[in-house]
């Protein structure tokens, strides 16, 4: 159970939330950026994002499942573009206690953005107790969750377990601290991609797309381990169903498993994953002494080489587009140059004024699967977020100013948004409590306690 001290705010006052023009936030959707603005004309009110959360939190106890959806996505909006470090200290428990009840009896949709809030909930809050906390109480519901798709009728869509799956491996990132944290996750992550659900019964086959994002998040929590960690029987399954996935059609599938692969090599554990495979039912690796192992890893290693050759010189036909062929091209390239060469990958990423530089598998995977969880919010997080200056040795240059694009001043000014309407509401309370005061009395309860 959480610790903390649920809130003692449990009105229901979201009228501004019934609004079907918030969008549906996924991995890949762009988030909307949003700043503390004056806003001028009779009266002048800061529009404090804490007080829209309070109100967006109060909305989550409501019966109507679209009023907690689009609590859920406003909520998405302010923390992915706001370091809500107050609001978390405070009343973190509360949000993470609503966030698990509609995990647990909410639609898809809700099950979906639930998740979504909790990892934004644990990147917000950083390692330390409440990331733990977070960890310890989400990873079972965010499981349940998982196994509904293939053992209930409640069916989620590839977004939503792609959601599910980032959630899980997002937190796991955040508070888990010992190894074994993260090889529950992973294995929670593995039998999505091979459900099982009894000796009489056939399991359906997972989507290309979901399949993807396993290995991807998969890896992400991999980054993470000690090898000297690795639990050998755990994995052994890795080491042949990886290659396999290189042979499949779909593109992000043989670049997520590619990855997969540059990412042991470079860990230099695969004498780890050694065994009998529980998926082919055959010896991945020679039983023996060690310099048997090595020869086992070595051709393996030749095996994979030359299968990232030919991909790295496809000429089209098995994918959808030339952007993604180009992506292989060059992915596969990288892992070649890698594997036979031992250079791994340098890159540069653009934040703000600034350059963020990875010299590693390790370090790319990472900061290529942050970046697609908070999307538009990446540069934000990379900015103010003291967990992820840790996690990638970056100190950004103090930002004395901002001035709000005309794509904020949009979002804020536009009459159907949420954000303008919750700005309406606030203008309005502030009203009837100045004629209020002018008229000397005040109502009991109009404004939050």
């Amino acid at each position: 159970m959480c610790t903390n001290t649920l809130g003692n705010s449990q009105k229901k006052n979201s009228a501004m939330l019934d609004s079907d023009d918030l969008d549906s936030l996924s991995l890949s959707s762009p988030s909307k950026h949003f700043n503390n603005v004056m806003y001028s004309g009779e009266e002048e009110v800061l529009v404090d994002r804490e007080s829209l959360l309070d109100q967006y939190l109060d909305a989550l106890y409501e019966k109507r499942g679209s009023t907690r959806e689009n609590a859920l996505a406003s909520t998405i909006e302010v923390f992915n573009n706001s370091i809500q470090h107050e609001f978390t200290e405070h009343k973190f428990a509360t949000l993470l206690h609503q966030c698990l009840n509609s995990i647990k009896k909410g639609s898809p949709k809700e099950v979906a953005l639930a998740c979504h809030v909790i990892g934004l909930l644990a990147l917000t809050a950083g390692s330390g107790e409440k990331a733990r906390e977070i960890l310890e109480e989400s990873v079972s519901p965010i499981s349940e969750a998982l196994k509904s798709t293939f053992e209930t009728s409640i069916i989620l869509s590839v977004r939503d377990i792609k959601l599910l799956l980032a959630c899980l491996a997002v937190i796991t990132f955040v508070g888990g601290e010992e190894a074994e944290h993260a090889e529950k996750s992973m294995q929670i992550m593995w039998q999505v991609a091979h459900p099982k659900l009894g000796s009489n019964v056939v399991a359906a086959k997972p989507p290309a797309a979901v399949i993807s994002m396993v290995v991807t998040a998969w890896s992400f929590l991999l980054t993470t381990v000690d090898e000297r960690a690795l639990h050998p029987r755990s994995w052994q399954d890795a080491l042949s169903f990886l290659p396999t996935l290189l042979e499949k059609n779909d593109r992000s599938v043989r670049i997520a498993a590619g990855e997969a692969l540059a990412l042991l090599f470079e860990k230099g554990s695969l004498e780890k994953f050694c065994g009998e495979s529980k998926v082919s039912g055959h010896h991945t690796c020679i039983e023996g002494d060690g310099s048997r192992k090595i020869m086992f890893v070595n051709g393996l290693k030749t095996k994979v080489i030359n299968q990232m050759k030919d991909l790295s010189a496809e000429a089209g036909g098995r994918g959808s587009s030339k952007k993604d062929l180009n992506n292989q091209r060059n992915k596969f390239h990288d892992v070649v140059d890698f594997l036979e060469n031992g250079h791994a990958p340098e890159t540069s990423t653009k934040i703000g004024h600034e350059l963020l530089h990875t010299s590693s598998w390790s370090q790319m995977i990472q900061l290529n699967f942050l970046k697609h969880f908070l999307a538009g919010g990446f540069v934000k997080h990379m900015h103010e977020n003291p967990f992820l200056h840790n996690v990638f040795d970056f100190t950004p240059e103090i930002k004395l100013d901002h001035r709000m694009s005309a794509v904020e001043k949009r979002m804020y000014k536009s009459p159907n948004s949420a954000l303008n309407k919750a700005r309406t509401q606030f203008l309005n309370k502030q009203r009837m409590i100045s004629k209020e005061k002018h008229d000397g009395y005040y109502a009991v309860g109009l404004v939050d306690a």
